[in-house]
């Protein structure tokens, strides 16, 4: 179930926090609660994407760019993921969650975020992002001019991020059902 309580915290506390732009970091200060662990006592895996979802969408509060979805109507969607977990997080921890928009393609915006705890990292992901309107992807150097951040879109992609690119590139999708 989509921790919709938790979204509306996390949407409304943004609102009491400063600023941010694009070269900023979220961070949420968070703890595993009973409906987040598994058998194992411990953080579920598919909970790591929740939260990540509301580490998105404080970043995106702070940097204004919720304000920029509702004045044109535009949406957002999640186009792919890749995560590496290292570290678990029991049951009643408190870990930190990181939120940075690293990167984009000229389609896709790439978030990294990153879980601590304990000072020592619990899991990465790279998320990739698109605006959405009617018409379909806007480019990102749209979003990028209406905020006046045309400089972090000129920004150079990192390696691994391209490598990552290529490979989802070469994956085939299932031929049935397509």
């Amino acid at each position: 179930m989509y921790p919709v309580l938790k979204f509306a915290v996390t949407i409304i506390k943004a609102k009491f926090k400063s600023k941010l732009s694009f070269r900023d970091s979220s961070v949420l200060q968070l703890r595993a609660g009973i409906s987040d662990i598994d058998m194992f006592m411990e953080l579920n895996n598919a909970r790591y994407f929740n939260y990540m979802e509301l580490g998105r969408w404080d970043f995106s509060s702070r940097a204004g760019f919720t304000d920029l979805l509702k004045k044109h109507k535009w949406g957002v969607a999640v186009g792919g993921a890749s995560v590496r977990f290292r570290r678990r997080i029991p049951f009643l921890a408190s870990f930190t969650l990181t939120t940075r928009l690293l990167c984009h393609d000229g389609r896709w915006f790439y978030f990294l975020q990153e879980t601590h705890r304990n000072n020592q990292i619990c899991s990465s992901a790279l998320m990739k992002m698109g605006v959405t309107s009617k018409q379909g992807l806007v480019p990102v150097s749209d979003v990028a001019r209406l905020f006046g951040e045309e400089d972090w879109a000129a920004a150079e992609m990192p390696g691994w991020v391209s490598a990552w690119i290529e490979a989802e590139g070469q994956r085939p999708w299932p031929t049935e059902n397509s």
